[in-house]
């Protein structure tokens, strides 16, 4: 067979068998949209996870946010547990502060007192028998019992020497016990008599110039030198003014000092009232905390739950601190173990006991 032949039949074979292919099966057009779909799914399973990742994490911060406001919220304990801790509480007491403005003293030596309440009774004495000694000269005159002109003038002159010295009497006590001590000048009372026994100290206090704008004060207090404000204090109502101190400038006041400890000659811390009186709450001082640069006192808000507040300790009064934010009347203020609550507060994230 001529070769041209045989090349136009293989020709024509493959034309035919062209022709004649068999279309592409339903399996494999699927799976290319099974290879996408697989492919979107895939996406949308990532994208699934990714929310509910976010999901998981948004709710577990607000629940990890949850947990650090309700352990800085307080120490909650059993009962159990306050027992073994010692906890224990005291209502917090209302009270009117006043504004006050420190000062010294001195207990004046009782010796000195004594010495011119005898000086007084001695010059009292002198001069009443001396004006009944001439009382009686002149209710003698003219009568057969009369005295002579010149025992008469005696008697006149005396009891006018004995009235000067009473007199120089009561001005040098003025200036022992001030010009308006709380007894009348030349007044021989059971104050006065106290104070030359010893039973009732003198307190020459002495402020600092321009520490007190007004008059003289209603009341002071005083405490030892050796201790702090908030120590135990006595109150002096009788107040009046004392000569200026020559050694310390500025103004200086008389008081009685009754039922203290105080000894003659001992210098004591003295506070007077200024300003008007702010109304607040006290918070005993073993309530008090330091941490972190502040100090903090616990309230029991609910029966176990006990809350950090802080407080302000610029303002110190014998019971403790006086504020007024933070501290209601009323409210139960941890006083014991409030030390063990702050460091179990500071280690809320270990475990309970």
């Amino acid at each position: 067979m001529p070769l041209q032949l045989i090349g136009a039949l293989c020709l024509a074979s493959s034309l035919l068998a062209g022709c004649h292919r068999s279309p592409p099966s339903a399996a494999a057009e699927a799976a290319p949209a099974s290879a996408a779909g697989a492919k979107e799914a895939g996406n949308k399973d990532q994208a699934g996870g990714k929310d509910e990742a976010g999901g998981k994490g948004e709710a577990g911060g607000k629940e990890e946010a949850g947990g650090k406001e309700e352990a800085g919220a307080g120490v909650t304990l059993t009962p159990e547990q306050i027992e073994k801790l010692g906890v224990a509480t005291e209502a917090a007491q209302s009270i009117d502060y006043t504004e006050e403005t420190a000062g010294y003293g001195a207990v004046v030596a009782h010796e000195a007192i004594a010495q011119a309440a005898a000086e007084l009774v001695t010059a009292q004495a002198t001069e009443k028998q001396s004006q009944s000694a001439l009382s009686r000269a002149k209710r003698l005159s003219g009568t057969p019992g009369a005295v002579s002109a010149d025992v008469e003038e005696t008697a006149a002159r005396q009891a006018s020497v004995d009235s000067a010295a009473l007199t120089l009497t009561i001005q040098r006590m003025s200036s022992t016990l001030g010009l308006n001590p709380p007894w009348k000048p030349g007044e021989n009372n059971a104050t006065l008599q106290d104070l030359a026994g010893g039973r009732i100290k003198l307190v020459r206090v002495t402020f600092p110039l321009g520490a007190l704008s007004g008059g003289i004060p209603a009341s002071l207090r005083a405490a030892h030198i050796g201790g702090s404000k908030p120590d135990k204090s006595w109150k002096m109502t009788k107040v009046w003014d004392a000569p200026a101190d020559p050694n310390v400038p500025g103004r200086s006041f008389f008081a009685l000092l009754k039922g203290s400890d105080a000894g003659e000659g001992e210098r004591l811390l003295v506070w007077a009232p200024i300003g008007g009186s702010v109304a607040g709450v006290v918070v005993p001082a073993a309530a008090a905390v330091l941490s972190e640069g502040k100090y903090w006192c616990y309230i029991e808000k609910k029966t176990g739950t006990f809350v950090k507040t802080e407080i302000d300790t610029a303002r110190p009064v014998p019971e403790g601190y006086f504020v007024t934010e933070g501290v209601a009347a009323g409210d139960k203020v941890v006083i014991t173990a409030a030390g063990q609550l702050l460091a179990r507060e500071s280690n809320s994230g270990s475990e309970p006991d």
